[in-house]
């Protein structure tokens, strides 16, 4: 499966950490960090535009460690890209922590 990517981001192309990696983290492209207040939701983009096969989807999950740490997760628990979506993937994070959560480029 051949899955063709741009990144319009001054961040590095997403990529498998170690050989046991089930994903890829992805990077937020923002000019200016973001303020997240507890249960706020904000859209993040990442300057990423994927073009995926027919038949198949992209999934974005949440991390484990970002959510037991600082509260913070996919508002839609599991994000889809569709195989003819072609916008910039953008992630909906909301914080369910107590503390303001700062989101920086990269």
């Amino acid at each position: 499966m051949k899955v063709s990517i741009v990144n319009k981001s001054n961040n590095p192309l997403p990529s498998y950490k170690t050989s046991g990696s089930s994903g890829i983290d992805l990077q937020a492209f923002i000019d200016s960090p973001m303020v997240l207040k507890p249960l706020d939701r904000v859209l993040v983009p990442t300057g990423l535009f994927i073009s995926i096969p027919e038949g198949y989807e992209g999934q974005i999950r949440g991390r484990s460690g970002l959510a037991l740490k600082n509260g913070i997760t996919l508002a839609n628990a599991v994000g889809t890209i569709d195989s003819d979506y072609r916008g910039e993937i953008k992630i909906i994070l909301i914080n369910l922590g107590r503390e303001d959560f700062i989101i920086n480029n990269g």
